[in-house]
């Protein structure tokens, strides 16, 4: 299971682009900054990110959600994780897909724990070409739009 980082815990004060840019650094905030762009391309006006406080141990999170989850952006010290918790049906869709996708994101796939409410997947955005497995993974979640 992926170890915890320091979080964003104060509750006082909501997240913004700043604060985020300095708490993950330059080259993490540039994943940042590309995945919501990906989000935003792919689902055009479909989602309002959506912050959200998880306590002290979680911290804020930036909720991408419509009538159920899509993703979670998860600011860390240093890091950028992304969480996807997949459904029943979208399991065996994943699942499909996993020969088409890194072997990091594979282990963290298959090592992901499995709750009543579906699969919850945890993923270090920690180099670049991981963002293409991850937009892989959101069409599994829904499919693009595209405009």
């Amino acid at each position: 299971m992926r170890e915890i980082r320091e979080r964003m815990v104060d509750r006082g004060q909501e997240p913004d682009a700043a604060s985020v840019a300095k708490w993950l650094g330059v080259k993490e905030y540039r994943r940042w900054a590309r995945l919501v762009e990906l989000i935003e391309s792919n689902y055009p006006h479909v989602f309002v990110p959506d912050w959200i406080y998880g306590g002290k141990k979680y911290g804020w999170a930036l909720r991408f959600k419509k009538s159920k989850s899509f993703c979670t952006l998860i600011p860390e010290r240093h890091q950028l994780v992304v969480q996807i918790v997949f459904g029943a049906e979208e399991r065996a869709t994943a699942e499909k897909i996993l020969p088409e996708l890194s072997p990091d994101v594979c282990r963290a796939y298959a090592g992901a724990t499995t709750y009543h409410d579906g699969k919850w997947l945890a993923l270090a955005v920690d180099h670049d070409e991981i963002l293409a497995d991850i937009e892989k993974l959101l069409a599994v979640k829904r499919k693009p739009k595209r405009v």
